[in-house]
């Protein structure tokens, strides 16, 4: 329409566009675009590297987390047979229509699901990555590795801290944070006078790259929302709601067996969960939606995993008849509830509180559940987790390896969840702040290493696994950004 102004002229259209692009506000929706892409996929391979190297580039990764998805699978194909339920069936019509009057109430039915058990959880997961091995390593060439006395024992290359402390350089002692009480330099209400006053005008600009800048010093709890959202490149656009609605209308047309897996795990979890249980309709609304998401099949072209197939009964291996399922390709595993459940209290519109879980899962969390060498994915974490012990306490480490409590065995669990249902939930968003500020995951792995360092002195008198996992059972009255300055800035390296 614009073009055909008068005033529109050819020889000066390309500055015209720009100068359109600029009043309109396009010109910051592309940036912000353009910056969440770079902030998702990865940085392009060599042009001569086979394509499933952007999914994985070492091979023993991609055949251990290839065997891994095996397992998963038998265990789902083993439930199936067990208690003769198809993987998928359409619901009736009168349950059709009950499911969507009791939609926004769902904690209210009562299923039975004592017969379901979840896949697997984090602790048998643990256990197959405890066995991933390097091939080229067998030989025992592997010296400047063998000094490795933890749990994991692939080389990866994990930082140490004067690389952490450079990366993470606006968590410093002498940096304004939100979360530390007492800073002495600068009085924190006048600190948080003026952060607020920042976020205010980052979010007046609707920049994804000052947001994401700004939230590195924590996030004023009434901006939170919008300044996640805004990085995360997420609006209120009629057409996601109505997408919303599309896959709501998905769950109510079809019974999905991962369903009753959703139900089991929120009962298991987020509703005994003092935070939590409130949100147990909100849960089920979202995870429910999430598993039909066929839009979340993108993101298996930079994940090391494969979305699993089913095929329609009687043509098992004829590709034709082949579908993802679920279609999403994720399969929910004990404690998958935990990655939504934070958000709930930062959305309270369904469709808007999706959309910001499944970019969270497609940039973050699908990491925490898959074999990987990518410096966030969890094999990097816990590797980092150990090196950071065994470098900075090693008389704990030594003394925890000794007695048969290796530290991984009680932090896995806590890094697998990214901490949600472990720390009281305004410390856990203040640590999600930091996720999202810095792109990155590795500082689970720093507060894991942190918090054991707080704990060494109760933990060096302990003689066992189970005492050791009863001084650090409750992590609930810690504050994360205390622990992590003093781990990183006032720890003598």
């Amino acid at each position: 329409v614009s073009l055909h102004k008068p005033e529109i002229k050819l020889e000066s259209l390309k500055e015209d566009i720009k100068d359109f692009l600029k009043t309109s506000g396009w010109e910051k929706k592309l940036q912000n675009a353009v910056y969440s892409e770079l902030n998702v996929f990865p940085s392009p391979c060599h042009p001569a590297a086979p394509p499933e190297h952007m999914k994985e580039p070492l091979a023993y990764m991609r055949k251990a987390q290839g065997s891994w998805e095996k397992r998963i699978l038998k265990s789902l194909n083993s439930m199936c047979t067990e208690l003769s339920i198809p993987l998928a069936q359409k619901r009736p019509v009168n349950e059709q229509k009950e499911l969507l009057n009791k939609w926004n109430e769902m904690g209210t039915d009562e299923p039975d699901l004592s017969l379901f058990r979840p896949v697997y959880a984090p602790k048998d997961f643990l256990e197959v990555l405890m066995n991933l091995r390097n091939p080229n390593y067998e030989n025992g060439e592997q010296t400047s590795f063998r000094n490795h006395l933890g749990l994991i024992q692939v080389p990866l290359k994990v930082k140490d801290i004067p690389e952490l402390k450079e990366d993470f350089s606006e968590l410093g002692l002498n940096v304004g944070q939100l979360g530390i009480d007492d800073s002495a330099q600068v009085p924190p209400e006048f600190f948080e006078n003026e952060h607020v006053r920042v976020g205010q005008k980052v979010l007046a600009e609707q920049d994804s790259a000052a947001a994401q800048q700004y939230v590195r010093q924590g996030c004023p709890t009434a901006l939170r929302a919008d300044l996640w959202a805004l990085i995360l490149n997420i609006s209120d656009q009629p057409e996601d709601i109505l997408y919303y609605e599309q896959l709501k209308s998905n769950v109510i047309q079809h019974d999905l067996l991962v369903d009753s897996l959703i139900y089991k795990d929120v009962k298991l979890t987020a509703s005994n969960d003092d935070y939590y249980f409130v949100f147990e309709d909100y849960l089920y609304q979202v995870l429910l939606c999430f598993s039909r998401d066929t839009s979340v099949l993108e993101h298996f072209t930079y994940s090391s995993a494969t979305p699993p197939k089913s095929y329609i009964r009687g043509k098992l291996g004829m590709e034709e008849y082949a579908v993802f399922y679920p279609p999403n390709g994720v399969i929910p595993f004990h404690g998958f509830s935990m990655y939504v459940a934070p958000l709930c209290f930062l959305y309270h519109e369904p469709s808007k509180l999706y959309q910001i879980f499944r970019e969270m899962y497609v940039r973050f969390f699908f990491r925490l559940h898959s074999i990987s060498s990518h410096p966030s994915g969890i094999v990097s974490l816990c590797l980092l987790f150990e090196t950071l012990l065994q470098t900075h306490l090693p008389q704990l480490f030594y003394h925890l390896r000794e007695i048969g409590a290796q530290p991984l065995r009680i932090s896995f669990k806590w890094m697998v969840r990214a901490f949600s249902g472990y720390l009281a939930t305004d410390q856990l968003l203040l640590l999600w702040d930091r996720i999202l500020g810095y792109n990155s995951l590795e500082i689970l792995a720093v507060l894991a290493a942190a918090v054991f360092a707080f704990r060494a002195v109760n933990l060096m008198e302990v003689t066992s696994l189970a005492a050791a996992e009863a001084v650090l059972a409750d992590l609930s009255t810690l504050k994360v950004m205390p622990l992590l300055q003093i781990f990183l800035f006032a720890t003598v390296t």
